[in-house]
């Protein structure tokens, strides 16, 4: 029995999927130097079939940057106005981005490649500079109404949104920099919400 259009889709769609991580795991350790080679190799599939999806590593690149924005981003703003305590969106918001670095590592190691490589296309460079802004002003506001509710510690908010961006971006480093550590010594969640816990500011 032939398969209808929408079975088509979901195979076409799984395809996708497959060779984009793929993508994710050759661009992460190889950087621009990852060929569609590497690609199919790492998604296990024929070269031929990553070409049919993507015109060329560059298009494969560009579609990878932009699948791993779209979602964050989309969270990071509903956690703006949800309707929750500013605590706890801060708090979901940290966790969300620590988990996203232990299980995720290669996203976030293609994050820093394009704003850490000046030959980067300059609308990508900028979309991912858009989105590190979003977040660090989403992250602020949260700072600030929690400041203002007393959940969230005293403290210059500006230098709390640096610690924060300082401690993802040393995360982010750390598969790359010391994988042994990485493995056995990764930072429980609970332990970057310690510093805005009320009581480490008195």
């Amino acid at each position: 029995m032939p398969r209808t259009e929408a079975a088509n889709q979901r195979i076409r769609e799984q395809r996708r999927e497959k060779i984009l991580a793929g993508a994710a795991s050759a661009f992460a350790r190889k950087g621009k130097a990852a060929t569609m080679a590497d690609v199919a190799s790492a998604a296990g599939v024929s070269q031929g079939l990553a070409y049919r999806y993507f015109a060329d590593k560059e298009a494969l690149f560009r579609a990878l940057i932009e699948d791993l924005m779209h979602p964050a981003l989309a969270t990071m703003e509903h956690l703006r106005d949800v309707p929750s305590s500013p605590g706890k969106r801060l708090a979901t918001l940290i966790s969300m981005l620590v988990h996203g670095r232990r299980e995720h590592p290669e996203f976030f190691q293609l994050l820093s490649q394009v704003l850490g490589d000046d030959e980067m296309p300059a609308d990508l460079r900028e979309r991912v500079e858009r989105q590190n802004q979003v977040f660090q002003d989403v992250l602020k506001q949260l700072i600030v109404e929690g400041q203002r509710s007393g959940e969230i510690a005293q403290g210059d908010p500006d230098q709390l949104v640096t610690i924060v961006v300082t401690w993802l971006d040393g995360l982010s480093r750390l598969p790359w920099s010391d994988p042994e550590r990485f493995q056995e010594h990764f930072p429980d969640v609970e332990l970057f919400l310690r510093i805005f816990s009320p009581a480490s500011g008195q």
